[in-house]
């Protein structure tokens, strides 16, 4: 199965600084400008490693951010113990193949981990089933068959209005603790002319000030 695809930060960083900060208001893709007034749905970005279920109609495997990425021993234990007795719903709702992509996360996946929680486990953001993405709706559905977990939805609003909840900081779902930043589609699923889907990004981090 693919390897999730790059998400872009939605403004362009400065190269007069060695890309340390944001070009506010200076779009990385013209898509982001002119959808910027439209309405998108708003995610939490969990702080963890990219994984990927994989689905082949037979079995299941499980890769990281690239083909190379090297799954943690005690993630890797636990993705065995969550998903290889979902081999049945597997086969019952998707016979020709399937991706669940997600984040592993918790204690000792990046630094403050442990702030989500002192184990390691699994969170949902997207399914994609052949050549389609489904939709948020159709992901939480197949996460409450199969016991999943999905990144939360914070709010829903233009792109002024991500980057003003990420820049002031935001509570995580999680805990007490500020929220790594929010993940931003477009309320409809969209593409670019190159085919790559219309998706971006805000860490608060983006805006403290970096010497």
């Amino acid at each position: 199965m693919k390897e999730y695809h790059k998400i872009k930060t939605v403004f362009n960083r400065n190269p007069e600084n060695k890309f340390k900060t944001l070009l506010y208001g200076d779009y990385a893709l013209p898509e982001f400008e002119y959808l910027k007034d439209n309405k998108w749905t708003f995610t939490e970005k969990v702080d963890g490693t990219n994984i990927r279920v994989m689905f082949d109609g037979m079995g299941i495997s499980f890769g990281g951010k690239t083909e190379r990425a090297q799954i943690y021993t005690s993630l890797l234990n636990r993705l065995n113990e969550r998903f290889l007795p979902l081999l049945g719903l597997f086969v019952e709702n998707f016979s020709n193949g399937v991706c669940f992509y997600g984040e592993g996360y918790g204690a000792k996946i990046q630094k403050g981990g442990g702030n989500y929680r002192q184990d390691q486990d699994f969170v949902l953001f997207d399914i994609k089933v052949g050549e389609w993405w489904l939709q948020r709706k159709d992901v939480e559905s197949i996460a409450e068959i199969f016991g999943l977990d999905v990144v939360p939805i914070i709010t829903r609003g233009s792109l002024k209005d991500m980057v003003e909840i990420a820049m002031n900081g935001f509570k995580s779902a999680w805990g007490d603790f500020l929220a790594e930043g929010i993940v931003a589609r477009p309320a409809v699923e969209l593409k670019a002319r190159n085919g790559n889907r219309i998706i971006t990004k805000i860490k608060h981090k983006d805006f403290k000030r970096k010497e």
